[in-house]
């Protein structure tokens, strides 16, 4: 598929890129290096080439249907702030797990929340999904708020999946189906 832009209202959806006209390397690299972002989601080396490879990486996964990532940017500038992904994804399973992060200028402002939502109708209309899932690890007040936020709803407990601050943490897997409302 190519790559579909949305429209979230206060936040615009595209691919992430990495040409003479927009440049999301910076704020690849710059996730990389958040240590809050770090501490919740896994990310590539820090290294500018590392975000390089990353960005064609996502576009590999468009291309191949293997997973549909999106940079969330400021509209007016189309600064990259954070970014939404639909990993894991089996269009003929109808299933994909979200995925997001939000770099700190961007977070408390109902960024993600929004984006993330504005990609759950599309992956349920527009691409006829089933089913979406969202880990939540222990911990992570913020991820657990976007859960609730968007409708997710505790499905199942997977203990110790996730180190965070070199302690081991359950995970609580949330799932949003195609005909909740």
């Amino acid at each position: 598929m190519d790559p579909v832009e949305i429209n979230a209202g206060s936040w615009y959806l595209r691919a992430l890129r990495a040409d003479d006209r927009v440049d999301d390397r910076p704020a690849v690299l710059a996730s990389c290096r958040d240590p809050e972002i770090r501490r919740w989601r896994e990310r590539p080396p820090a290294t500018q080439d590392a975000a390089g490879d990353y960005v064609r990486l996502c576009a590999q996964r468009w291309k191949h249907d293997e997973g549909y990532t999106w940079a969330v940017c400021e509209p007016t500038t189309g600064e990259m702030l954070g970014e939404i992904e639909l990993a894991a994804l089996d269009l003929a399973a109808g299933t994909a797990e979200a995925t997001c992060w939000a770099l700190p200028a961007a977070r408390g402002r109902g960024m993600i929340t929004t984006a993330l939502s504005a990609v759950l109708r599309f992956a349920f209309a527009g691409l006829g999904l089933q089913q979406v899932t969202y880990a939540v690890a222990e911990g992570n007040a913020a991820s657990a708020r976007v859960a609730i936020k968007c409708g997710f709803r505790p499905t199942a407990r997977q203990h110790s999946a996730w180190v965070s601050d070199g302690r081991r943490q359950d995970v609580l897997i949330t799932a949003r189906s195609a005909t909740d409302s």
